[in-house]
């Protein structure tokens, strides 16, 4: 059996980095073994597979090379991108089923796709020794007031404040104690971030770790940045937002893929209505699989 495979990188900057993730339209005679093997044999962070759906307009499945996640940002971002690209979709918005439930995917005549995401849930405060020592970093290296916590938009992440980019950059992480961590804690992976970055425009400087999930690192990651905008209107006082607000993340720097990942909020009497995760992805390549 054959199946074609789309290839495009989401969350581009400038036309360049991004996060690369697999898309397959020809599901019908897939299971869930073949499905495995396509995302572990392209060794992409994630792959989508887009399936009818009854109640929406599409169903999406996603796989990292190991096993199926809940959901994907980037892995959306580029499916739409490509049905877009492909003239099976315009622009406005369309309701998939997930595994993290029904949401709402927008496209905009500028190339933009957003992901909308489940309100955030603020889970866990951890400690900050055990965090900072398997990031290789000092307790000190850490924001003081802002606290080492596990967010959710749809999967959980630890999201872990250091004090500067020289920190960020030069970090050593063990991935094994950190694949531990998060499989004590049942979480996707770290999200470590700093509030000074390379642009004026953006609001942190992130990298995320998901070694659990057999990705050391990776470039660009919708659902982490998406939990990260919630964690800063929370914590962050310089941020007023009375009724929406825009964040621009940049990741991927230090593994020369230097990606935008953009999240809006939307406020309603002090508290978050919705959360929408988007950005530009690359034009795709196709190629085609035996199973």
């Amino acid at each position: 059996m054959k199946t074609e495979v789309y290839t495009l990188n989401a969350f581009t900057n400038k036309h360049s980095g991004g996060n690369e993730a697999g898309v397959v339209l020809q599901t019908k005679q897939l299971k869930d073994h073949h499905m495995v093997k396509i995302a572990n044999d392209l060794g992409f962070s994630e792959t989508a597979f887009v399936f009818p759906s009854e109640t929406s307009d599409f169903l999406i499945r996603y796989f990292t090379p190991t096993s199926e996640v809940d959901i994907c940002g980037h892995a959306t971002i580029a499916t739409f991108s490509l049905l877009k690209q492909l003239n099976f979709i315009k622009d406005g918005a369309l309701n998939i089923d997930t595994k993290a439930g029904k949401l709402k995917v927008e496209s905009y005549p500028d190339g933009k796709v957003f992901l909308e995401q489940n309100l955030p849930a603020f889970l866990g405060v951890l400690p900050q020794e055990e965090i900072s020592s398997s990031l290789g970093i000092k307790k000190e290296n850490l924001i003081s007031d802002f606290p080492i916590q596990i967010v959710s938009t749809g999967l959980k992440d630890i999201l872990v404040p250091v004090n500067n980019l020289k920190i960020l950059q030069e970090m050593n992480p063990n991935m094994e104690i950190i694949a531990a961590i998060c499989k004590e804690y049942g979480v996707t992976g770290y999200h470590v971030f700093t509030l000074e970055t390379m642009e004026d425009s953006s609001a942190a400087h992130c990298r995320n770790f998901a070694p659990l999930y057999d990705i050391p690192e990776e470039s660009a990651t919708g659902t982490s940045n998406a939990a990260l905008a919630c964690y800063l209107y929370k914590y962050d006082s310089s941020i007023n937002v009375k009724e929406n607000h825009v964040f621009s993340f940049e990741q991927g720097y230090i593994m020369q893929k230097p990606s935008e990942v953009i999240v809006r909020i939307t406020v309603n009497q002090g508290q978050i209505a919705t959360v929408k995760v988007g950005g530009l992805a690359s034009s795709f390549n196709k190629e085609i699989v035996k199973l």
